[in-house]
């Protein structure tokens, strides 16, 4: 054996011996030693189920022909969504903590590890709904990481498969632009009605009249309009967009828009929206905007881009109080994307690139970022769907983390110049930005 397949060999060896567990099991609950204070996983167990909810009627948008005349009527089907449905479970669940998800390839399918319980009896209470929406392509188990995390922290979390736009049923990008707010409303109205079902074993546990939505990609594209942002006729008339006008249901100031905003919503928290920079929302559409937001990003997004996407959304839903997080020269997989599974890590000729280019970031570790996000997005929601006053001090911060200065006695003291970020450990809040702006500003 030759010198360098010597060296490369026990490399090779030395890698595997110390992989993380977390890589060699495909685990989506990850706790990094350095990860913020409410990243940990709440006092609860948590259970996780699948179900199928079916919205009838709705405009078929793969069939129709966008080179042909537009139909006179135009085609429908019966849309059914896969959901899983992750909650608060009995104390002492114990079983099956496997989910089985299937890569951005498409036809891999792996196992995941968490801590969720599959089929695990439902704890006592009733809990607020938090609806998880994914990019495109994607799928429901994108940002399990988040819903198993917020679970453990007395929420229901309802994340769901877009049909046209998961990995095995990727279809016409138009279908994806029409139906993501109305796919994230009927999770909602159905979350709602099983909650009042007697025979579902979401009876009782569902607090629908106070919900929240996360969504990332095109998934936070579909929050947007979800909260009001009705969008311009600019992308209505995009000829690879939504055939024949389809999108219009969503124009900005339009009756269907404006009817479409639902109370029980509470807030949103979008992570890396699709969709400003190519003028699908300007500056008075996104002033229909009727929640409290916030809003993730990397600051070298260029699927969504930053300054003028990500950022000149926050800038200007100017009707409510938001918040923008950046992660410093991360790209478009910031802090949403659980850790590629161990079976991601290959080239696909079909694909064209790495399978596991789709879930991680060129700069920041997959479970940090994941962390950072349960961190906040607990902060978050903690404060708008449980009116958590406590949560204030997570989100009032020294807008560039880099910026913030570390000032406590060894007694845990804290000195009148400390304005590090709070629930960080001393010199982790770096490479990160955290920015609020009032509604009017």
């Amino acid at each position: 054996m030759s010198g360098f397949f010597r060296k490369t060999g026990a490399a090779l060896v030395m890698s595997v011996m110390i992989a993380p567990a977390s890589w060699a099991e495909n685990r989506i609950d990850g706790q990094r030693p350095d990860a913020p204070e409410l990243a940990a996983y709440g006092d609860l167990a948590v259970g996780v189920r699948e179900i199928s909810i079916t919205n009838p009627g709705q405009i078929d948008i793969v069939k129709i022909d966008p080179k042909a005349p537009k139909p006179e009527t135009l085609p429908t089907y019966d849309r059914t969504l896969t959901l899983e449905v992750w909650y608060p479970a009995a104390q002492g669940a114990s079983g099956d903590t496997a989910l089985k998800a299937y890569l951005r390839d498409a036809t891999t399918e792996v196992e995941l590890q968490g801590k969720a319980v599959r089929d695990a009896a439902p704890a006592d209470g009733t809990y607020p709904l938090v609806i998880i929406s994914h990019g495109y392509p994607g799928n429901r188990f994108l940002l399990s990481h988040l819903a198993e995390n917020l679970a453990s922290k007395g929420y229901v979390v309802a994340s769901i498969d877009h049909l046209d736009s998961t990995y095995r049923t990727q279809a016409a990008f138009g279908s994806t632009l029409v139906n993501r707010s109305f796919d994230q409303l009927f999770t909602l109205n159905e979350m709602d009605r099983l909650s009042k079902d007697a025979n579902s074993f979401l009876n009782g546990k569902v607090d629908a009249s106070n919900a929240g939505i996360i969504g990332y990609s095109m998934g936070g594209y579909g929050a947007v309009i979800t909260a009001g942002g009705g969008v311009t006729q600019k992308s209505i008339d995009y000829p690879w967009g939504a055939p024949h006008g389809t999108l219009a249901v969503h124009k900005g100031g339009s009756e269907t828009h404006n009817a479409l905003p639902d109370p029980r919503i509470k807030t949103a928290i979008s992570i890396a929206p699709w969709g400003r920079q190519l003028e699908f929302w300007d500056a008075e559409t996104l002033k229909g905007v009727k929640i409290p937001m916030m809003f993730v990003a990397g600051s070298v997004d260029d699927v969504s881009g930053y300054e003028n996407g990500i950022r000149a959304i926050w800038e200007q839903t100017v009707n409510v109080d938001r918040s923008l997080l950046t992660f410093e020269n991360a790209n478009h997989n910031a802090g949403a994307p659980m850790p590629a599974p161990r079976e991601a890590y290959r080239f696909d000729e079909k694909l064209g690139f790495n399978v596991s280019d789709h879930y991680t970031d060129a700069v920041w570790d997959n479970v940090r970022m994941n962390n950072i996000t349960q961190h906040f997005a607990t902060a978050w929601m903690g404060k708008h769907l449980k009116g958590d006053a406590k949560m204030d001090p997570y989100l009032v911060l020294t807008p560039v983390a880099n910026e913030s200065v570390w000032a406590k006695e060894k007694d845990g003291t804290v000195k009148p110049e400390h304005t590090h970020w709070e629930g960080f450990p001393n010199r982790t809040a770096k490479g990160l930005r955290f920015e609020m702006l009032k509604a009017g500003q």
